[in-house]
């Protein structure tokens, strides 16, 4: 089984050995696991996309009202005319009212809508086109708007989606052809049809294999450059970043969150002791070990040296406390020469501190963590009281 996932990963989907793994395959059927930083990188990236897409739709829709009213007949060219237009405007109106803010919800809304307007113009065309029998050079333009859901499963492929997705925003374009064929069933070829279908199926399953070959792609960059090398915890740029996404969501949903600013005691004495080498051994260790202790939703970033920064989403400060006792309680690990491994912890509360900035929420944390190191180290400070001794 890990040899044919290795050849999946390795060989369809070209990652080069160590940039992907198949613990990651659920990354890639639905978005619900995945890590809120990449969530608002793809966010952005998907909502700029639907915006170019919308753009190029809204200035090639209306250039084909030129073909119409030379080859097809009045005022059936006139009222696509009117289509077109009004389709070109709502592309336009998706162009200019759409930003990005983030938020997966509001890339979703963005991609429904850019394959909502082109689907209902297929629709309401088809309908205005049945109503007459076309031959001819006018038979043959009428004839290629039935390519129009072909170009918009096509379409897909520039977007980095799940498959979960994929088959979300393909749905409603394979819909709209299934109804097209339902409003004149009587009239048409049905082997055509269906051969149309799936032929429409075949390309949508090959857009999502693009849409997921891409995911995987911006997966393994985003691992890659969100993760500190040493220690594979966040580094300090990616927890900036997730810092000032969490802090969003605690305003907007009126959410507690804490942070925790840890540096480890006496640490340069480990190096000028025992090398280099020891310490950054002791920095994995420590690392590993509080990956293992911490929640799932808790975030550890390596700031700097040996500081580093718990975010704790929709954590209070009492939460904070008894998370901390037990780590207390369970230990940070040893030193080089069998030594318990202390550190100094600073940790601020986003509500209970009253900050209205991310940035003064860390500051206050960094702080109070030098006021734990000031009190004797080895202590835990949460506000204007004196620090709490750790062990």
């Amino acid at each position: 089984m890990s040899r044919l996932s290795a050849l999946f990963w390795v060989k369809v989907l070209g990652l080069l050995p160590g940039e992907g793994h198949h613990a990651h395959a659920s990354h890639l059927l639905s978005p619900a696991s995945h890590m809120s930083l990449l969530c608002s990188r793809r966010a952005h990236m998907l909502v700029n996309r639907v915006r170019l897409f919308a753009c190029l739709f809204a200035i090639l829709t209306p250039l084909w009202i030129v073909v119409d009213l030379y080859t097809l007949p009045s005022p059936l060219s006139w009222k696509l005319a009117v289509l077109r237009l009004l389709t070109s405007a709502a592309f336009f109106a998706l162009t200019r009212h759409l930003r990005p803010d983030g938020t997966l919800q509001q890339a979703w809304r963005g991609m429904a809508l850019l394959f909502a307007i082109p689907s209902l113009f297929y629709l309401l065309s088809h309908v205005l086109l049945t109503q007459q029998t076309l031959h001819g050079v006018p038979g043959i333009i009428s004839a290629g708007y039935g390519f129009l859901p072909f170009v918009l499963l096509a379409g897909l492929a520039i977007f980095p989606l799940t498959l979960l997705e994929c088959a979300l925003f393909a749905l409603p374009v394979l819909l709209a052809q299934l109804l097209s064929g339902y409003v004149q069933w009587a009239a048409q070829d049905t082997h055509l049809f269906w051969g149309a279908f799936w032929l429409q199926v075949l390309i949508a399953a090959v857009s999502a294999l693009a849409c997921t070959t891409q995911l995987t792609f911006m997966l393994a960059l985003v691992h890659q450059a969100v993760r500190d090398p040493l220690t594979g915890v966040f580094s300090r740029r990616s927890g900036e970043e997730m810092l000032e996404l969490l802090a969003g969501q605690a305003v907007r949903n009126a959410m507690p969150l804490t942070v925790v600013f840890i540096d480890l005691d006496h640490f340069k004495s480990i190096n000028d002791r025992f090398g280099h080498a020891a310490g950054d051994q002791t920095l994995k260790r420590l690392a590993s070990h509080l990956d293992g202790l911490l929640r799932q939703s808790d975030i550890l970033c390596r700031w700097g040296g040996e500081e580093f920064l718990l975010l704790l989403p929709n954590t209070s400060l009492l939460q904070a406390r008894v998370l901390l006792r037990r780590l207390r309680r369970l230990g940070l690990g040893l030193r080089p020469d069998g030594q318990p491994l202390t550190a100094s912890m600073g940790v601020a509360e986003w509500q209970q501190d009253g900050v209205h900035d991310w940035r003064q929420l860390l500051a206050l944390a960094d702080e109070r963590m030098y006021q734990a190191k000031a009190d004797g180290r080895n202590r835990v400070a949460y506000g204007s009281t004196r620090a709490v001794v750790m062990s």
